[in-house]
């Protein structure tokens, strides 16, 4: 019996130890891989630094200005489809060069509000068209393919049903297309509702990222970037020669976007040209928008990553679209380390690896520290003051978010395409009262947040009682991230219940 207990404790302390070490392995390689996301960052930050906003190029001559056909693809969003149809026919452009199409896949109310507002425009003099889908095949996608076939424009504006473009949007952004190469130009995105919460100032400051820094850097570098869906302009012989709209991912955007730079198409970036949109207020539907994006971006990765790499491309180009579009690996190697930080600590020190310290200073540096500076930056490129507290808020959202997202990226990479889940709006705008309307419900998924934020909580309290000081700001940024944003998962799922 002593023999077998002892086999017992010696099976029990190999299994201990291997344990350890996957545990400081899978530690260390998170963090060398965030390191490299971090100096990828660095290098983006390095084409936009000191320069502010870009100003006006010059405008087009009016005598020789292009059809635009303009197309509002819409499913289901009673609260603000009329909204965008006023603000498009509201556009300065000649009449006799303006058409509009309002792409209507519906089941419910929004098309008859959408009828009668077609009606009204066409009485007023604009070439408006309602097409309406019973099928949704393609969703989206299918939906702009579908109305590219009766578009007569030789450019084509998209915008979704929650933007509102300001009067002057084409003029500001058609003189990028004086360069026969350019198939796209995208415009940066506004925020009509960016002051209602802490939460839509992060929303805000992650999107502000993303255009003045991402977009910004690579438009400048001659990299590949991406059209985002909406606020942009596409010339027709660019979709056309790239294969059209295609709906084997749930990001078409971003498909189309490579496909026709590949064919050798150029896109520009008119960082000065906004075009206000609202940011979801449910944190369910914002945890549903970024599911959405981040599977497509897999999808997209998986299908075109190989077809980048056979292509003959400068290495600089092929390697900034690796980077590109494997970003979200960052998701699952958040979640890693978060689940292997106290173990790690533990084992480290038993192990008198304490000297491994001076190592992790530097890490954090090259992760958190180039974060936060990456958002600072873009605060500062457009002269918006920065309040210290969205900077916490933001890193805990993004650390909370990586169960989500891990998520998305595996079912990204199943062969399934998947739904297209629209994200819920209701015409919220700084300045109105809070818009009550349609969100989504929390899943387990929410709760296995929680419960994360309670298993990283009893970490924080035992790293605190054996002196691992060093963990414990990493520990507790990663708790509060998970019970933030999976306490407002269930709070605003209840919200939704009662309203219901």
């Amino acid at each position: 019996m002593m023999a077998i207990a002892a086999l017992g404790l010696a099976v029990t302390a190999d299994a201990l130890e291997l344990g350890s070490r996957l545990a400081v392995g899978c530690y260390f390689t998170c963090l060398l891989v965030l390191v490299l996301h971090g100096l990828h960052r660095l290098w983006l930050m390095t084409a936009v630094w000191g320069r502010r906003v870009q100003a006006d190029a010059e405008g087009s001559d009016p005598s020789d200005l292009p059809i635009v056909t303009v197309q509002c693809p819409i499913f289901e969003e009673p609260e603000v489809a009329v909204r965008l149809l006023d603000a498009v026919c509201a556009l300065d452009y000649p009449r006799n060069r303006l058409e509009v199409q309002v792409l209507d896949d519906s089941r419910d109310e929004t098309t008859s509000r959408l009828a009668e507002a077609v009606a009204r425009h066409r009485a007023a003099g604009t070439d408006v068209h309602l097409l309406h889908r019973d099928d949704r095949e393609g969703f989206k996608a299918g939906a702009l393919e579908a109305g590219l076939h009766q578009a007569r424009g030789e450019l084509i504006a998209i915008f979704d049903a929650d933007f509102v473009p300001d009067p002057d949007f084409l003029r500001r952004a058609l003189p990028a297309f004086a360069d026969p190469r350019v198939g796209m130009v995208q415009a940066r995105w506004g925020h009509l509702n960016r002051q209602r919460s802490w939460f839509t100032k992060v929303q805000a400051l992650l999107l502000d990222g993303h255009f003045l820094i991402e977009h910004a850097a690579r438009s400048r570098r001659g990299q590949f970037f991406n059209f985002n869906g909406t606020a942009g302009i596409f010339r027709r012989a660019c979709i056309e020669d790239a294969g059209g709209w295609q709906h084997d991912t749930l990001t078409e955007d971003l498909d189309l976007s490579y496909r026709a730079q590949l064919a050798g198409w150029r896109f520009d970036f008119v960082e000065q040209v906004q075009a206000p949109a609202e940011l979801p207020t449910d944190v369910n539907a914002w945890k549903g928008q970024q599911r959405r994006w981040t599977t497509g971006a897999v999808q997209t990765a998986r299908k075109l990553l190989p077809r980048i790499l056979r292509e003959d491309l400068p290495l600089s180009l092929k390697l900034e679209a690796i980077l590109h579009l494997t970003a979200n690996s960052a998701y699952p190697l958040l979640l890693l380390l978060a689940l292997t930080t106290f173990p790690a600590a533990m084992a480290r020190r038993a192990w008198g690896w304490s000297s491994l310290a001076a190592f992790e200073v530097p890490v954090l540096l090259l992760t958190t520290g180039v974060v936060c500076g990456f958002y600072l930056l873009a605060a500062r490129r457009q002269g918006h003051r920065l309040p210290l507290t969205v900077l916490p808020r933001l890193l805990a959202v993004g650390v909370g978010a990586s169960l989500n997202n891990t998520r998305a990226v595996l079912s990204g990479l199943r062969r399934e395409v998947g739904v297209f889940v629209r994200t819920p709006k209701t015409g919220d705008r700084d300045g109105a009262p809070a818009a009550q309307g349609p969100g989504l419900a929390a899943d387990t998924w929410s709760r296995l947040e929680v419960a994360l934020g309670v298993l990283l909580s009893a970490q924080v309290l035992a790293a605190a009682w054996w002196g691992y000081w060093a963990t414990v700001p990493v520990l507790v940024l990663f708790a509060l991230g998970f019970l933030a944003v999976g306490f407002s998962s269930l709070r605003h799922a209840r919200q939704l219940a009662a309203a219901a």
